[in-house]
């Protein structure tokens, strides 16, 4: 196993909580099997409820295209998002992948976790 792919499994379990770590490991298992669709049903769930795991093991899915088309802007939204909530390696990738977009590609996906942010502000409101 390359060590990139050891230290990616090993975030994929320091991210989990006690209350989404059935499903987050559920999306583990599928994920080491290369059934990235069931892995990625088990996790989107968990991230668009802001799970900051789950949203970094989406970001991983669209940085490498499994079960998902290769997408940096995806990429950059889920684990920008992942490290607003301090998660450091999510910080770090959302950064290097930003060093492979266009300016256009940041802001758009800039642009997409500030919508994100607010609509979730929206509804912790009512």
């Amino acid at each position: 196993m390359r060590r990139s792919s050891l230290i990616i499994l090993t975030g994929l379990f320091l991210f989990s909580a006690p209350v989404v770590a059935q499903d987050l490991k559920k999306g583990l298992a599928a994920y080491k099997k290369g059934d990235y669709e069931t892995a990625l049903r088990e996790w989107r769930p968990l991230a668009e409820a802001g799970h900051s795991g789950a949203q970094y093991n989406l970001g991983f899915n669209y940085v490498q295209g499994k079960g998902v088309p290769k997408d940096l802007v995806q990429a950059y939204f889920w684990f920008d998002l992942a490290a607003r909530q301090d998660k450091a390696i999510a910080k770090q990738l959302r950064d290097g992948v930003a060093q492979k977009m266009t300016k256009e590609q940041v802001t758009e996906a800039q642009t997409r976790v500030k919508a994100w942010i607010a609509t979730r502000e929206r509804s912790k409101a009512r």
